[in-house]
């Protein structure tokens, strides 16, 4: 199935309290896996230690591609 993958990074507590918000670190993009899960490994496990993230930090959010086609 496909999916498609990001990876936010949340702010500490102290950035939240100055405003910041989470960081778009990767995506989205489309990954072809049995289940969302392993859609999330398999975006992480690509970057290859590209990420520079405190993945203490990470969110992975993952959703199905897309719906089943209009008739």
């Amino acid at each position: 199935m496909l999916y498609e993958v990001a990876i936010l990074e949340q702010p500490t507590a102290k950035e939240a309290e100055d405003g910041k918000a989470e960081r778009l670190v990767f995506g989205p993009k489309a990954v072809v896996a049995k289940d969302p899960q392993a859609a999330a490994v398999a975006a992480v496990l690509d970057q290859n230690g590209k990420l520079e993230i405190n993945r203490e930090r990470m969110e992975i959010i993952v959703r199905p591609f897309g719906q089943a086609p209009l008739r």
